[in-house]
């Protein structure tokens, strides 16, 4: 087998405890990579532990807080590609608690961009959002337009993406954004989001409650594409330095609303007669937010290998093994107090 990339590349990746992160780490101990993560709290039931992966890794304890913790853990480890996934992902937490979610977010980020600065890393992929863009009219959202964050979450990583292309400007680093549409896929826990939240009411035989009136138009992007995008953007930019700055939108493009995705669910699982419940409460969430993923195609030759049928079948698949081998059934667990965390590393 030929050697890769990653064969044997020194990585490190922070939020690996988290839904995307846990995928990223399998891809890369699939490459071959020697990976290193940064966590703060075990969690038993995230992908980088119930598939294995913390044995094949080698584990900081530690969180974004701790500058001379990352620079030395970067040079002690000779980290030549950082991938920085830790957040604070949730809109409603930041709306709580917006002073935690701006240390995580921003703070976080310029210690671990100094860290690699100071160490001199290859490359760092900076993962961001949609929501960096804030909440425009024109659509779908490209990487030319404006990042215009209003609330709290958007303003974290719209603060995140300008603190990464300042330390590409001004000090030449290798530091490149991935601005990726709604996850989904096995492993993510937060059944507040559509897509796990009605494959859990599903199995369980009820109807899902849609909070909004179910208009809410947004696009997707499954796991194992994301973390495609996120390998490509870093060995492309190994290859061509002038992307450092340059951020990347990676999506489906194909937008669909909330009502349409929880159709495509129940058509799937052959329960289409579970109609939702649309409650038709205010929402505060922007009526239609996708995005152009024409520059990822163009300039590293990117396309989604997963469409959204064969995506959703095997996130059905992944779910309905998690729910058979737990000794309780989705409903059950939907009336427990446990709340799944989304990443490793908190606020600093």
């Amino acid at each position: 087998m030929p050697q890769t990339f990653w064969q044997g590349r020194s990585v490190f990746v922070t939020g690996a405890g988290g839904f995307l992160g846990g995928w990223l780490v399998k891809s890369l101990l699939h490459e071959g990579a020697d990976v290193t993560v940064l966590v703060r709290d075990h969690n038993p039931e995230s992908l980088l532990a119930r598939d294995g992966l913390l044995a094949r890794t080698t584990v900081v304890r530690g969180c974004l807080a701790d500058l001379p913790l990352l620079q030395h853990c970067l040079a002690e480890r000779s980290i030549q590609t950082v991938f920085h996934l830790a957040a604070q992902p949730l809109v409603g937490v930041a709306m709580a608690n917006p002073v935690g979610t701006l240390q995580t977010n921003v703070e976080g980020t310029w210690n671990l961009l100094e860290a690699a600065r100071r160490t001199g890393v290859g490359q760092t992929v900076l993962a961001s959002s949609l929501k960096a863009y804030g909440e425009r009219t024109e659509m779908p959202y490209r990487e030319t337009h404006p990042l215009e964050g209003r609330h709290p979450y958007d303003v974290s990583k719209s603060c995140a993406d300008l603190i990464a292309a300042m330390y590409a400007a001004s000090y030449r680093m290798p530091v490149a954004i991935v601005r990726c549409a709604n996850l989904f896929g096995g492993g993510d826990l937060n059944f507040s989001r559509t897509i796990p939240g009605v494959i859990r009411a599903t199995l369980a035989g009820e109807r899902f409650r849609i909070r909004s009136d179910g208009k809410s138009v947004r696009d997707f992007l499954y796991a194992k594409d994301a973390t495609r995008s996120y390998l490509l953007v870093a060995e492309s930019l190994d290859r061509n330095p002038e992307l450092a700055g340059e951020a990347f939108n990676f999506s489906l493009s194909t937008p669909l609303s909330v009502v349409e995705t929880v159709a495509s669910v129940l058509a799937l699982m052959g329960r289409p007669d579970l109609e939702p419940v649309i409650e038709n409460q205010a929402s505060g969430e922007a009526r239609e937010q996708y995005l152009c993923n024409d520059k990822a195609h163009s300039i590293l030759g990117w396309q989604p290998l997963y469409g959204m049928d064969q995506a959703l079948r095997e996130t059905i698949d992944w779910y309905t093994e998690y729910f058979a081998g737990r000794r309780m059934s989705p409903g059950a667990e939907a009336s427990g107090t446990t709340t799944p965390r989304q990443e490793a590393v908190p606020a600093p």
